[in-house]
């Protein structure tokens, strides 16, 4: 068989749109009532989940900036923001309410940190819907956000 004519034949055979699932690692963070929540509890709501070495590594704080912007945008979606800070016991300086999470170096173990900054976008779902370690345009977190919506909407008719 030719090769143009072989892999016209497999491309034909291949599906359209390829489904992989990438669930989310679970971890847990204080919660109101001195319990701990957990992200198998935040089913149904869009998280994002910054982890980085240190509070004032230089692209968790523009990252920040970038999310601030937008953040007015994400309160009528249910966004949850959750950091992994692996240095000592820091928190996230922010006008948004990141939720610590409880043993953040297990938590950068568990999504392959490997590095200084990491951005994750969990979906309604409990599936990673975007990773980088690069810094995102809050333009682009939304959207991310925003389209994770639409087939799992779809899914539930």
């Amino acid at each position: 068989m030719k090769p143009l004519a072989l892999l016209l034949a497999m491309a034909l055979s291949a599906p359209l749109f390829a489904e992989v699932a990438r669930p989310a690692s679970d971890f847990t963070f204080p919660a109101a009532g001195g319990k701990d929540g957990s992200l198998k509890n935040l089913r149904g709501q869009p998280v994002v989940l910054v982890i980085a070495d240190n509070a004032q590594r230089k692209e968790l704080l523009k990252q920040l900036r970038l999310l601030e912007e937008l953040y007015p945008k994400f309160a009528n979606k249910h966004v949850v923001f959750a950091a992994a800070l692996t240095g000592a016991s820091e928190t996230v300086q922010s006008s948004i309410p990141f939720a610590p999470v409880n043993n953040p170096s297990a938590v950068a173990a568990a999504y392959q940190f490997a590095g200084k900054f990491q951005l994750v976008i969990i979906g309604r779902d409990g599936n990673i819907d975007y990773q980088t370690e690069k810094v995102c345009l809050g333009e682009r977190v939304r959207d991310v956000i925003q389209n994770s919506f639409v087939p799992q909407n779809a899914a539930r008719r």
